[in-house]
Parts: C-alpha cells; sequence; structure tokens
C-alpha cells in the first residue's frame, strides 16, 4: 500500500510539475522535476501527510508543518510556489448544490452567535494581539501599523506606505483641527497618532488588547499628548453615546466584529457619529458570496492557530449592512494588490530576522515558541497569495451620516490635491519619494 502511495505521489508531483523533492517516513525519496540536489524538500514524519499532500487541503497541509508532521527545508517564496501547483481547486470556489448551501448558512450562523460575546471576543483579540510586542516590532514597521499598507509608488519601503495609508484615511475623512475623531480598534496607535499629530484633531481610541494599551498610552506621553489623546480599553458594543463624534474609522477591526454582529455593530458607529459626519470602514472582505470560511481547510487553520472567531464576509453583504444601518455609501475603493504588497513586506522581513523571533517566542511562550513562529510564517506568506489570487479582498468604504448636511464634497479632489499646509506638504512627500535606507 505505502509503495503505490508513494509511486502515485510521484507520478503527481511529476504531472504537475511541482518543483519539490519528499522524504518519506521509511527514508525513500521522491525526486520532482528539478532533481534531489536542486529543489526545496519536504521531509514527512508521517504516512497521514502524504495523503494530505495529494488531496491538496493547504489548511491541512499546514497543519502538518505545524505539528511536525511534515519538515520543509527551503524558503516561503518557494513553499507557496509549490502550494499553488498543488491546488485541486480554487478556495474560493465551491460547486456545492443549493442544499449544501443552505445547511452550511446555518451551521456558519450558529457558529458565528456561539462565537461572539463580549468575553470571547475580548478573548479572541487577546490571544492574537497579546502574543508579544516584541514579536510583532521584528516584521512591522516603526509604527507597528498592522494592516494593509498604500503604495502609490510600488518601489517605496513598507514604512512609507504605511505613512502613505495613514494620511490616505485622513484626507478620505478630511479630518481638521476641530474634529473629535474616534478610532475603533486602534492597534498599536498608528492612526491614532498620525491623526493628533498631522491634522491637530481631538482623538479617541479604544482596543481589547491589554498589550496595545499599555504601547499607545506610553506613547502618548512621549510624544506629549496628553489630553488631546484618550484610550480606552474597551468593547465598541460599550462606547459611551452622549458625546458623538465628528468622524470614525475602524482599520481591521470589523473581520472580528461576526457576521451575526454586524448590522448591530454599524449602528453602533451610527450612533456615535455626530449627524452628517464620517466613518471609515477599512477591512478584509471575502472573494466568494457563500456563507463559509475560506476552503482547502485555509480557514481552519486560520481559525486554530491566528485569528479565533475571524469572520470575512462579501462586499456585497458589508455593504448591505451599512444601508441597514442607516449610512449612505459615498467612496468605495479595493486595495486588494496593496494587502499583497504589504504581506510579502511582513513576510520577508519576518523570514530574515528568524533567530531573533525564535528567542522573544520562547521568553513568552517557551512550550511552543517554534509552532507560533511556523504558524505566522505560513500565514503572512499564504496571506499574500490569497490576496494576489483574489481568494480575499481589503476595501475601504466611506460612509456618512446622512440625516444632516455633510461636508463630503462628492468628488475626490481633496484625496489627491496638494496639501494646504506646508507640514502635511512635507509628510505627503516624505511618503511617497523612493528611500533607499528605508524600512
Amino acid at each position: 500500500m505505502q509503495n503505490l502511495l508513494a509511486e502515485n505521489t510521484q507520478n503527481h508531483l511529476l504531472k504537475l510539475e511541482v518543483p519539490l523533492c519528499l522524504e518519506l517516513p521509511d527514508g525513500r525519496q521522491i525526486n520532482g522535476v528539478l532533481g534531489w540536489h536542486k529543489s526545496p524538500k519536504l521531509k514527512l514524519n508521517n504516512w497521514s501527510a502524504l495523503t494530505d499532500l495529494i488531496e491538496g487541503e493547504l489548511g491541512v497541509i499546514g497543519a502538518d508543518l505545524v505539528e511536525g508532521r511534515l519538515q520543509f527545508e527551503g524558503s516561503m517564496r518557494q513553499l507557496m510556489d509549490i502550494a499553488q501547483r498543488l491546488l485541486q481547486t480554487e478556495p474560493h470556489q465551491t460547486d456545492k448544490s443549493s442544499v449544501e448551501r443552505f445547511i452550511e448558512f446555518g451551521l456558519h450562523k450558529w457558529r458565528s452567535r456561539f462565537l461572539h460575546s463580549r468575553d470571547k471576543d475580548a478573548a479572541h483579540v487577546q490571544s492574537h494581539y497579546d502574543v508579544s510586542d516584541e514579536f510583532y516590532a521584528l516584521w512591522l514597521d516603526p509604527l507597528r501599523v498592522y494592516s494593509c499598507a498604500y503604495f502609490e509608488n510600488p518601489e517605496i519601503c513598507l514604512r512609507q506606505a504605511q505613512e502613505a495609508k495613514l494620511d490616505l484615511i485622513c484626507r478620505k475623512l478630511m479630518l481638521k483641527r476641530s474634529d473629535r475623531f474616534l478610532d475603533i480598534g486602534m492597534g498599536w496607535g498608528g492612526l491614532l497618532l498620525w491623526a493628533a499629530e498631522h491634522y491637530g484633531v481631538e482623538a479617541t481610541g479604544i482596543t481589547l488588547s491589554k498589550n496595545q494599551y499599555m504601547h499607545v498610552d506610553q506613547k502618548i506621553k512621549e510624544k506629549n499628548l496628553t489630553g488631546r489623546v484618550k484610550i480606552h480599553l474597551l468593547d465598541y458594543r460599550d462606547i459611551d453615546e452622549s458625546e458623538p463624534f465628528d468622524k470614525v474609522a475602524s482599520v481591521g477591526m470589523f473581520e472580528h466584529v461576526g457576521r451575526v454582529n454586524m448590522e448591530a455593530y454599524f449602528s453602533k458607529i451610527w450612533r456615535v457619529l455626530k449627524p452628517g459626519g464620517m466613518f471609515l470602514n477599512h477591512g478584509i472582505t471575502a472573494g466568494w458570496m457563500e456563507e463559509k470560511q475560506l476552503g482547502l481547510s485555509m480557514g481552519d487553520f486560520i481559525e486554530k492557530y491566528i485569528f479565533p472567531g475571524g469572520e470575512l464576509l462579501p462586499v456585497s453583504e458589508v455593504m448591505h449592512h451599512m444601508a441597514r444601518a442607516k449610512f449612505e455609501l459615498v467612496d468605495v475603493e479595493n486595495l486588494r494588490p496593496h494587502y499583497a504588497q504589504t504581506l510579502w513586506a511582513w513576510s520577508d522581513r519576518l523570514e530574515s530576522r528568524l533567530d531573533e523571533a525564535r528567542s522573544v517566542l520562547m521568553k513568552y511562550h517557551p512550550t511552543n515558541a517554534e509552532k507560533i513562529l511556523l504558524a505566522y510564517r505560513l500565514y503572512l506568506a499564504g496571506c499574500a497569495v490569497g490576496f494576489e489570487r483574489g481568494w480575499t479582498a481589503l476595501y475601504q468604504m466611506l460612509a456618512i451620516r446622512n440625516d444632516a448636511l455633510s461636508d463630503y464634497p462628492f468628488t475626490r479632489h481633496h484625496l489627491y490635491e496638494v496639501a494646504s499646509s506646508p507640514e502635511l506638504a512635507s509628510v505627503l512627500s516624505r511618503c511617497l519619494a523612493i528611500d533607499e535606507s528605508c524600512q
């Protein structure tokens, strides 16, 4: 049986022109199209992993790697090339019947209700974002912006692209000195502090991550922004509605809300906005229409090892929920290719500092540091491929509370005009200029 499985595997790899060599549990070697000395190598410590490899269930293969059933020798970019060649079908496509889709819809609706409560949402956020600030600092930009960057010039570095994204959000919201601005899910404070420093707003940020809260609190003190920037360790459902904001942003946060809470989430934001106020939602959307996770077990991998409780909705469904919450959508932009480039930048930075990352994780997670590191390596590179191939997308959606006159001009001139102040003009030119020393 094992001989037949080995023979079928070799024929499968050659047929798909997969540049990979395998070492089987019994020590035998299977050569790919490039031969043993030129190909990346995959060692199988368990015969079941060979079946997973043939079936092309990428999430299962990823779990095999994390759990040690497979060992890979090569780069993440080589591994992602191999993974794409092993695909039997695209993970965002389906051939299920209407009955199967109906059943799946019910199961995912139940799952969404089960996964999302105040306590569970807080636990999910902390399990991901509180892994270690030092770990994230190794591969994020200096501002630790953990969301899609904006590569207006494809040659600029990650830091510049993240600064350009922060400024793009501020320009879309038309932030000005008199504005009260709320950042829901503030991360490590990149947007919150950028808006306060460069646009003079009175800024408030909320998060459920204790590590992020402490980091931003320290940054506020270092930058002498106490009084102008306020932060709270707070669930979005508990935001005070008695003092509404002029502008609200939610960046990389609504993926944690859950389908079952989506309409309530947007309705809450509508209530904390002043009449005529603006809201920008920046987040990942599904590249499929069905009520399901990303296929080929990739959604299961992310749920188990990276983002517990995360749910992706197609952009049309997000718009539907925003409309039901009484928002008027005025601008939509898909930044999918920008996120692919961002993720590859993160992946390459992490790959260049693996020893440091391993050492940092050993301090905080000594029993499973290697698993965490490998899971993140697979997640970053795998998501880069997902955005390249359209399995997922990234949309910025700008909306207004239109029960009063809004400042929104219904043109895009304000996004592309030269900045009105010398300070902002200098910031924008720095974001877009090619800097060989930039990281």
